[in-house]
């Protein structure tokens, strides 16, 4: 593999070696989370090196790159609940997504020129989404420590650092905050955008809508401004992470759980759910999310979590109860 690839160069620059330089310097532990260790420093990344990308997608995401257009669906309308989750259990939700504007490297790779071309681009089209939805742009470089704390905005860690994503920090980095809290959206961070819509009463249905909504407009004012989100025929959307490829959604929950996270089936029960679950530093307290983005649409991932919340809270019950689960458990999604 690396003998057929590390001659290439895409126009932009990138190299072979700058698409694994992250897995080999941080390998992990083979015991840990799995992660893609690898990043694309530009949307050519993913063609030029598409024998690479394509396995690690697979591997990943456990679903095969195929000439086929992926499918997409932001109608919010077709998600089947996501409003009526147990608030016993469920205390928390997120949903985010992440997108590439083309005609730029991907901030592992862009110079500062490019990142504050970025930035303009993006004052932009939000001053056009202000006009529906009032908020403010706020630029890191002039934020007090006080005001990055209420923003939940870390330093860069040593593997930004490493991979080039927080080069020039805090240099053309801002983020956006409408008035009514609903939707935050972070520029030139891990991505060229970010949005994240959060709640504290658990209502999937309304953050997924909130972010489908969003998320067209502003592919819409993007499109305007002649700087297209990236989007590949057989990967669908694309960004810097193969993880986040063909749809960049996440959809998060914070569950309380107490029986459930000690069962010895619990992560035969979350493959099955094709979830991840992981702790938090509150005891009892569990971020449960999606563990792809690839294979479903917008819709079929955000059901594919709302469906798993509620049976996990399901389960969560009959242990509580002293009663066994082995009939709630699902068969392989």
């Amino acid at each position: 593999m690396y003998r057929r690839q590390f001659n290439r160069c895409t126009q932009s620059g990138v190299i072979f070696d700058d698409v694994i330089r992250l897995g080999l310097e941080e390998p992990g532990h083979w015991l840990g989370p799995v992660s893609v260790g690898c990043v694309a420093g530009d949307a050519q990344s993913y063609i030029l090196f598409c024998d690479f990308f394509d396995q690690v997608i697979e591997a990943y995401h456990k679903h095969k790159v195929t000439s086929q257009t992926p499918e997409s669906d932001f109608n919010f309308d077709n998600l089947k609940g996501g409003d009526d989750l147990d608030r016993s259990y469920a205390v928390h939700c997120e949903v985010s997504a992440v997108r590439g504007v083309e005609d730029f490297c991907f901030p592992t790779h862009c110079s500062r020129g490019e990142r504050r071309q970025l930035l303009t681009l993006a004052r932009r089209a939000l001053q056009w989404l202000e006009e529906e939805m009032p908020g403010r742009l706020l630029l890191l470089e002039e934020l007090s420590q006080e005001q990055q704390r209420e923003l939940n905005l870390d330093s860069p860690s040593p593997t930004q650092l490493r991979i080039g994503v927080a080069r020039d920090w805090p240099d053309a980095r801002a983020v956006w905050v409408s008035k009514n809290g609903s939707l935050v959206i972070w520029v030139n961070m891990d991505d060229h955008l970010k949005l994240v819509s959060t709640r504290n009463d658990a209502n999937i249905a309304e953050a997924f809508k909130c972010i489908c909504i969003n998320l067209q407009k502003l592919e819409n004012y993007y499109r305007e401004l002649r700087h297209p989100f990236i989007w590949k025929l057989q990967l669908g959307w694309v960004t810097s992470s193969p993880a986040h490829v063909g749809t960049g959604l996440k959809v998060s929950v914070h569950l309380k759980l107490q029986h459930l996270p000690k069962h010895k089936r619990l992560q035969d029960v979350l493959k099955r759910l094709r979830i991840h679950m992981d702790s938090t530093e509150s005891p009892a307290l569990y971020h449960v999310s999606n563990a792809t983005t690839f294979g479903l649409s917008e819709v079929g991932l955000t059901q594919l979590v709302v469906d798993g919340v509620k049976l996990l809270i399901a389960m969560e019950k009959r242990l509580e109860d002293g009663r066994d689960i082995d009939n709630l458990i699902p068969t392989q999604k």
